[in-house]
């Protein structure tokens, strides 16, 4: 058999705190791993939040905060090259030229201040020697070749003027401008909508192909890994539990944490409703028509219809899911649900009219009305404790004195499984899963009729996701809450829905029970994404 590509041996990686009076704490975060990789091969490496995945690849191109990260044991060869022994001259012509990275948040990823043409064209100036005239030609070819539209157009687009979708695929433009032997993608598909996922996933197998070269894949998703793996490696708390091909792993996994894994996806179905419910909410001819201006003058001369002309009606107690591709309207309907922007059109809440509340004969119903929204750490104030975050509703709405709202505020983080003793700690110390929990406990301490959750598991392993939603399910027995839950999820949206509205460029193509949705949908949109997801 020939000699592996890449050979990982005996990996271990510490972090170390920063010194505070000779007071250094070190936490072992990989232990001891080894795995091969052959070219042409695809490799995932799987586990949750947590487990290593990230901090062993980001080794495998020394990019850890080092000196705070370190090696304690270990090997990483490159076609029999030691990279942790490398000088920075070396790695700089590894890194990009002989291994390729994706990262997994493009947005952060990408410099915001360089257009599309220069941040690809840098990578080919460094590694390939290109010439400035022959530069663009080549980047031109590259965004064809990962499929963006019209590609010359885009050259002086800057990041946040591409989609999600648009932002991952320049980044693997990037990656493989100098043609790599190896590439390495960080959770490549983890925000992005199913369908978009899927074009990316087969874009990456395409390319693979094309240029022969290996793919180390970072993922907690398993349906991804079937997908497109060759072997599997299984990471949990910083080691490798098992390792095999995929089908072995997948088909029947040893290891009792890859069992759990495998059968983490959310399952279940809405609560069931015991009594008849009341209407809650609806909508008549709701439409936010964004303004397109041109000329000196700034004259009108189009609208982009983000929601244009949506009825809907929720009952008490029960779960709206509202599914769809980035860009199809969902968050736009849910800010002007909440009336957080600008609409037109009918909106009733609990049988009163509020279209054309101001704010502050708003404010009284902002109690009934919470949001949660899909990044926990960008809606929480790093700056607050929990207890400073939670207590603010009930400040603003003056609600019961301190000693009251102390306890309201303990017995609601019980209620989402959380120990009311994190009082006083940050956002920042938290995970992802829990810092969810928290944003949900903000909603939950003011008892609202309504609460509108926008995409909020999207980012979370897939057993965390489970977790939430039989929170979620459980809750909303308890106090009859209703849920508009947004998401392009559609195992989460099947299992906490009681009906479904299908929305793609600003209308509804779809609307019906859950069961129907998933058993017989109706437009070729639907069946697309059903089909993407399953």
């Amino acid at each position: 058999m020939s000699h592996p590509l890449l050979s990982v041996k005996d990996l271990s990686v510490s972090f170390t705190d920063d010194q505070r009076a000779g007071d250094q704490r070190t936490t072992a975060v990989v232990k001891g791993i080894s795995f091969d990789l052959q070219a042409g091969q695809t490799l995932a490496l799987v586990g949750e939040s947590g487990s290593g995945k990230s901090v062993s690849a980001l080794s495998i191109l020394k990019l850890l905060p080092y000196p705070q990260a370190s090696h304690p044991s270990g090997q990483i060869l490159f076609n029999g090259e030691d990279i942790l022994s490398a000088d920075e001259k070396r790695l700089r012509q590894i890194r990009g030229g002989r291994i390729g990275m994706i990262f997994q948040e493009p947005m952060t990823s990408l410099n915001p201040l360089h257009n599309i043409e220069r941040q690809v064209g840098e990578v080919l100036e460094l590694h390939q020697g290109l010439k400035t005239s022959r530069v663009k030609a080549r980047v031109i070819e590259l965004l064809e070749m990962v499929g963006i539209p019209n590609p010359g157009e885009r050259l002086k687009a800057y990041p946040h003027e591409l989609s999600g979708g648009q932002r991952q695929r320049v980044m693997i433009a990037m990656a493989l401008a100098a043609e790599p032997d190896i590439l390495i993608a960080d959770e490549p598909t983890t925000a992005l909508d199913v369908t978009i996922q899927a074009q990316i996933l087969e874009l990456l197998q395409q390319l693979q192909k094309k240029l022969g070269m290996a793919i180390l894949l970072i993922t907690h998703d398993l349906g991804i890994v079937r997908e497109v793996a060759d072997h599997v490696c299984v990471m949990h708390q910083g080691q490798l539990v098992e390792s095999g091909t995929c089908e072995a792993i997948l088909n029947s996994p040893q290891h009792s944490y890859t069992q759990e894994l495998i059968n983490a996806t959310p399952t279940g179905e809405a609560a069931q409703i015991s009594h008849t419910p009341k209407p809650l909410l609806s909508t008549q001819q709701l439409r936010v028509w964004f303004p397109i201006k041109r000329g000196i003058l700034q004259r009108t001369v189009n609208h982009i219809k983000a929601v244009d002309g949506i009825d809907i009606e929720l009952l008490t107690g029960h779960t709206l899911g509202i599914v769809g591709e980035s860009g199809s309207g969902k968050t736009t309907l849910g800010l002007a649900i909440a009336r957080l922007i600008t609409s037109q059109g009918e909106i009733n809440f609990d049988q009163h009219p509020i279209q054309n509340l101001n704010q502050n004969n708003m404010r009284p119903l902002r109690r009934d009305i919470q949001m949660v929204f899909q990044d926990p750490y960008g809606s929480l104030s790093p700056r607050m404790s929990i207890r400073q975050i939670i207590d603010e509703g009930l400040q603003i709405h003056s609600l019961e004195d301190a000693t009251s709202r102390n306890k309201k505020i303990e017995d609601t983080l019980v209620e989402v499984g959380l120990d009311p003793a994190i009082c006083d700690r940050y956002p920042h110390e938290f995970s992802g899963g829990q810092r969810q929990r928290i944003a949900i406990a903000r909603a939950l301490v003011l008892q609202p009729k309504l609460i509108i959750l926008d995409e909020p598991t999207s980012a979370l392993d897939r057993s965390v996701q489970r977790q939430i939603v039989n929170l979620l399910r459980d809750l909303q027995q308890k106090y009859q809450i209703s849920y508009l839950f947004i998401s392009h999820d559609l195992s989460v949206v099947r299992a906490l829905s009681h009906h479904i509205i299908v929305m793609k460029d600003g209308k509804i193509v779809e609307k019906n029970e859950t069961q129907y949705i998933f058993t017989s949908p109706q437009h070729p949109y639907t069946q697309d994404l059903i089909k993407a997801a399953y």
